[in-house]
């Protein structure tokens, strides 16, 4: 699934291209995809409407539109966006422009949302901070206040395993099983340890470790290690980077130990014995 970097990536890339852009036609090949509202409504409502600003929350998109509604995406597992002209494998197609009908130059230009095992959603909402999802998700890891001393006070009454507890979206919002993996691994924090065991040095250094790798992944427009693309149909570039997850049986990077893999809330989680305590 699509993780906070790969979700930002996605979001920058469209504010350089649809930002102030109208909707002149949705073309809407599958109805399942679309949540909470009739099929024929959502089009009435979207159709003509300007994309006025796009924001991520986790690992939501969020379009704000001009009618005072807002579409929230969630890729989940497969679903993606590409902009360029119209994909048959589309689910839907969101065409921008004021040419539509006659199909001349750039106005044929539109947003793909694809999905090849239709997990993903769409919905359209007037108040998206109370889509359930979002409502109780916890603070993102880039917020100021989310401080070591708030990381500390999050911690400190979960008996949680570690490394299903950043998972965790009501916890921390954004982070998944990939970066998860990550972040532990790079303070030799052991994927199983009770969150509360961490000691003070260990919560500062997995602090810094969640905002490192995540703004690392970014910086290299995310992971695909599953169906993640960018807008333009590529792949990111941090999957060559990434040190534990996907290697298991293979060295270690910092001191050539085989990693070991284990199933841990229901994830593969790869961690190397010798390095993480």
């Amino acid at each position: 699934m699509p993780e906070l970097p790969e979700v930002e990536t996605i979001k920058k890339d469209l504010e350089k291209i649809i930002l102030k852009k109208k909707i002149v036609k949705v073309e809407l090949l599958d109805k399942k995809l679309i949540k909470g509202i009739k099929p024929e409504l959502f089009m009435k409502e979207v159709e003509k409407s300007t994309i006025n600003q796009i924001l991520r929350r986790g690992k939501y998109l969020i379009f704000v539109l001009s009618k005072n509604k807002f579409l929230v995406f969630h890729l989940k597992l497969t679903g993606q966006l590409i902009y360029g002209t119209p994909d048959k494998k589309s689910r839907i197609i969101f065409y921008f422009g004021g040419n539509y009908l006659t199909g001349r130059g750039d106005h044929l230009k539109c947003l793909n949302f694809l999905d090849m095992r239709r997990f993903a959603e769409l919905r359209l909402t007037d108040d998206w901070t109370k889509e359930k999802g979002i409502r109780e998700m916890g603070p993102e890891p880039f917020d100021e206040d989310f401080t070591v001393e708030k990381f500390q006070e999050m911690l400190v009454r979960k008996k949680t395993k570690i490394k299903p507890l950043l998972m965790d979206q009501s916890f921390l919002a954004g982070v998944g099983n990939i970066y998860a993996q990550e972040a532990v691994f790079r303070v030799g924090i052991h994927p199983e340890r009770p969150a509360n065991k961490l000691k003070p040095e260990e919560v500062k250094n997995l602090h810094s470790a969640i905002k490192d790798v995540l703004y690392e992944a970014i910086k290299y427009r995310g992971s695909s290690v599953d169906a993640y693309v960018d807008i333009e149909g590529e792949k990111g570039g941090m999957e060559q980077r990434l040190q534990v997850y996907g290697r298991g049986g293979q060295s270690c990077l910092n001191c050539g130990t085989l990693l070991k893999e284990i199933k841990l809330a229901g994830r593969g989680t790869t961690f190397c014995p010798k390095c993480q305590k």
